[in-house]
């Protein structure tokens, strides 16, 4: 389960066997979501409204990081 980020809380991941489309996984005081990379649509929410928010404020920052990242792992 490589974690590619760790910030203000948020903790940034993906799986060891992940599947398309390409996809962050976020975790924050117990709560997480599923965001996926190229469109950054919400999968998966089990967050606050404020914490989810600020938790596509830095996958948006990141997209790139993330993206790579993804592709260096599975590719």
């Amino acid at each position: 389960m490589p974690t590619l980020l760790n910030q203000d809380g948020f903790k940034f991941f993906f799986y060891a066997n992940e599947h398309e489309p390409q996809h962050i996984h976020i975790e924050h005081a117990g709560d997480f979501a599923k965001i996926e990379l190229a469109t950054l649509r919400v999968v998966n929410n089990y967050m606050k409204p404020k914490e989810l928010k600020k938790a596509l404020l830095i996958v948006e920052a990141n997209q790139q990081h993330f993206v790579r990242a993804w592709n260096e792992y599975f590719n």
